[in-house]
């Protein structure tokens, strides 16, 4: 299964294009707009959480979980 896009923030600039585009805005101003959106976020994006971290620190809390049931129930048996 391809997971690549697990790496990538969820950033739709089409979405933003059509939504400015049907508020009557000229093709330049879309276009600047959404080249602007877009800079602002890969500028910001090296603090966002990708689905990729979030599974791994989800992973990481469940093993550790595990690990310290098992370890309670060790020392209560």
């Amino acid at each position: 299964m391809d997971r690549s896009w697990y790496d990538e923030p969820v950033f739709d600039t089409h979405a933003i294009a059509r939504a400015l585009a049907t508020a009557d805005l000229t093709p330049a101003q879309v276009d600047a707009i959404t080249d602007a959106v877009r800079q602002a976020a890969e500028h910001e994006q090296r603090d966002l959480v990708t689905r990729a971290d979030l599974y791994r620190a989800l992973l990481l809390q469940t093993g550790i979980l595990i690990g310290a049931g098992i370890a309670v129930l060790r020392l209560l048996g």
